[in-house]
């Protein structure tokens, strides 16, 4: 969470997730990757960073696009 905090402030992007990190905080272990997902999104909210869209996130990061 630190990093992710740091990342926001310098204008960087972030990114969480089980695979990342299975405790929510240091006297539990997350439910799943929404309620991770939920707090950086806040946090990216609370420092007036916009959140990414699924398909905003592929392009940031130049991943071909998702067949439909």
């Amino acid at each position: 969470m630190t990093v992710n905090e740091w990342a926001l402030e310098l204008g960087g992007h972030v990114r969480t997730g089980l695979e990342d990190n299975l405790r929510y905080d240091e006297t539990r272990v997350a439910k799943d990757n929404a309620e991770l997902v939920a707090r950086v999104a806040k946090m990216a909210r609370d420092r007036g960073r916009p959140v990414a869209s699924g398909k905003q996130a592929r392009e940031i990061l130049g991943l071909r696009p998702i067949a439909v």
